[in-house]
């Protein structure tokens, strides 16, 4: 990374702190973002008032926010949001930086759903609650619980569900099935776990650098987490309910084999926006005298 320049002394204007967040690197759209974000002002605002001098306590966040996104650190945590299927969501530290590969889940999910009345929805590490939310607001009728371990990524989640009116989104804090009651029975399991390996070089590059590891790894070969959600399903599946779940670019031949080897039916994968494979899923044809808790 490049030295950041000399901040500018105070008192000095909007005009003048845009133009240091550029000389650091940023481009403009983002040293936009962050003083909106830092100032409260909007971005109109910003070019009709940008003589105007900001407090010294909008001058020092900007310029802490400008040092941190020039080392690297998301716009996401740096704003504390990110957009999702449409909705704005609160994100942190504590939980994943939504994508929109993701939504190729929730789009998914909702076609499984499309004629199932009220239907019971389990999601497997939540995080910040995207996928969960997404659902319980898309289907007003279903009834969503989501899981975490991690006590911080539920407290965010439970924060999106109330500020976007989920009403019918409940959570519980849990490692994988281990909480989830014996006799419970899902239309839809759903889950985005942690599949990067733990050899995995882009863990040290990019935004992967800041984000929770261990929502991003398994800190093993990338697919014991995905093994453990694939064997334990057919024991909470309703006959003809599905399990949805994401992975990594390269791991679709091996998920399907979970699939297949769980005696799951119709094992498909679907591709994201880039055309790779990202989604598998499979429907449980029937619970059988073998099947028992997970």
């Amino acid at each position: 990374m490049p030295a950041l320049p000399p901040p500018p002394d105070a008192p000095c204007t909007i005009s003048t702190l845009l133009q240091y967040a550029v000389k650091a690197g940023l481009p403009a759209l983002e040293a936009r973002m962050l003083l909106t974000f830092c100032s409260g002002l909007s971005r109109t605002a910003l070019i009709t008032q940008d003589q105007t001098t900001p407090s010294e306590v909008v001058r020092t966040a900007f310029l802490q926010r400008v040092a941190r996104r020039q080392q690297g650190e998301p716009m996401a945590y740096l704003l504390g949001e990110r957009e999702f299927f449409g909705r704005m969501f609160a994100v942190s530290p504590a939980v994943l930086i939504p994508r929109p590969d993701t939504e190729t889940l929730v789009e998914w999910s909702l076609d499984v759903l499309r004629d199932e009345e009220t239907p019971a929805v389990l999601e497997l590490g939540t995080g910040s609650g995207i996928i969960a939310v997404t659902i319980a607001l898309e289907r007003p009728d279903a009834h969503v619980l989501a899981t975490d371990i991690s006590v911080a990524a539920l407290a965010l989640a439970r924060q999106n569900a109330a500020d976007l009116s989920a009403d019918n989104t409940t959570f519980a804090t849990s490692d994988w099935y281990a909480a989830i009651e014996p006799k419970a029975r899902y239309q839809l399991i759903v889950s985005n776990p942690p599949y990067i390996a733990a050899d995995d070089s882009h863990l040290r590059e990019g935004d992967l650098r800041f984000e929770p590891v261990g929502a991003l790894t398994d800190h093993a070969c990338g697919l014991s987490a995905l093994r453990t959600i694939v064997s334990g399903a057919p024991a909470r599946l309703a006959s003809g309910g599905w399990l949805l779940v994401e992975h990594g670019y390269d791991q679709g031949e091996a998920v399907r084999g979970l699939f297949q080897a769980a005696a799951f039916a119709e094992v498909t994968t679907r591709r994201d926006l880039a055309g790779q494979e990202r989604c598998t899923g499979g429907y449980w044809p029937g619970n059988t005298a073998s099947a028992g808790p997970a």
